[in-house]
């Protein structure tokens, strides 16, 4: 599993959220839900960042190699 539906899944859990719920709260569809949480390859990264804004984040643009950066 990705960082990224790993995340959803346990805030989701956290929140004690059904994929509908999250789906409702969020405005995008419990079909696009049920995907991001199988790890669906082509989701749409403006509705996974709907998603990710109801738990106050967003995707981001990170280095490959930061732990490399990190350690100079």
């Amino acid at each position: 599993m990705t960082p990224i539906i790993t995340f959803i899944k346990e805030k989701r859990k956290a929140l004690k959220l059904s994929q509908a719920n999250l789906a409702f709260k969020s405005g995008v569809g419990l079909r696009f839900v049920r995907e991001l949480e199988r790890g669906r390859a082509t989701v749409r990264l403006d509705k996974v960042n709907q998603v990710l804004a109801l738990f106050g984040k967003q995707i981001g643009i990170t280095d490959l190699n930061h732990k490399e950066q990190d350690e100079n």
